[in-house]
């Protein structure tokens, strides 16, 4: 991860919560508050990388970096890994709904079954961990929420349409929930990233040629990768962006 030098001392002993952190963006900002000085907690269903994950963190951080296996479909189950973390970590002021699976899937084969279990993956829990920690953030006394979306609904791109239906409705639950909790200083934002080279990517889906493409359609030549993104959340989250809500913000370096 490339080294973000501006800080954020609000973030010094404050509870943070990241879903989906065991690895590429997710992790990238996992480490990015842990780097602040914050309490970190983070959700993934990967054991093995997320433990190392933490681990790691937990050498250099100021407050260990907690791990907590929890399948976001469940959400009984988001609601007590939600509990357990500020029983312990105190009330949760950042939430950073990033767990996503941006699966490839053929429109004439996608089965109601699918359907429903992409939806739960990618933006069901969004509104349901939004929901078990406002409580917290209200009793903190305010809070930032901040859901990643992706440009793929914008792009037309064929491959994956249950995907970016979600990615779509994560916006337009961004802008009802910042109405919803504006009251409680509690700010809700979208980031909307580009192409992100991570290792998942780069084993499933990305060629060296189709990443040469897409920079070119970029304004910024410079491929993106997982800390690009730790930047824009962290200030999202921050105080410097405390009348900065329902909003969306893209980071693709530009594409035109």
């Amino acid at each position: 991860m490339a080294e973000l030098r501006t800080q954020f001392p609000e973030f010094r002993d404050r509870s943070v919560l990241i879903s989906g952190g065991g690895s590429g963006i997710g992790a990238a900002v996992v480490e990015g508050f842990a780097k602040q000085g914050a309490k970190v907690s983070f959700i993934d269903i990967a054991e093995d990388e997320s433990r190392d994950l933490a681990q790691r963190l937990s050498r250099d951080s100021l407050h260990p970096v907690r791990f907590h296996k929890t399948d976001l479909r469940d959400i009984g189950a988001i609601r007590q890994t939600v509990e357990e973390i500020a029983a312990h970590s105190g009330p949760i002021s950042v939430l950073v709904n990033n767990a996503a699976r941006d699966d490839r899937h053929e429109f004439e084969t996608v089965t109601e079954e699918y359907w429903d279990n992409n939806q739960a993956t990618n933006l069901r829990h969004v509104f349901f961990m939004s929901q078990a920690v406002a409580p917290h953030m209200r009793a903190a006394g305010g809070g930032a929420i901040i859901n990643m979306s992706s440009i793929a609904f914008l792009l037309n791109m064929p491959d994956f349409p249950a995907y970016s239906t979600a990615k779509a409705g994560v916006i337009g639950l961004t802008k009802s929930l910042a109405g919803k909790l504006g009251s409680d200083n509690i700010r809700v934002n979208c980031i909307l990233p580009g192409m992100i080279v991570t290792d998942r990517q780069m084993k499933l889906w990305l060629t060296e040629d189709g990443i040469a493409r897409t920079v070119e359609r970029q304004c910024i030549k410079k491929v993106l990768h997982a800390d690009a993104i730790v930047g824009p959340c962290l200030f999202l989250a921050s105080d410097c962006a405390s009348a900065v809500s329902a909003q969306s913000l893209i980071v693709d370096g530009g594409i035109f």
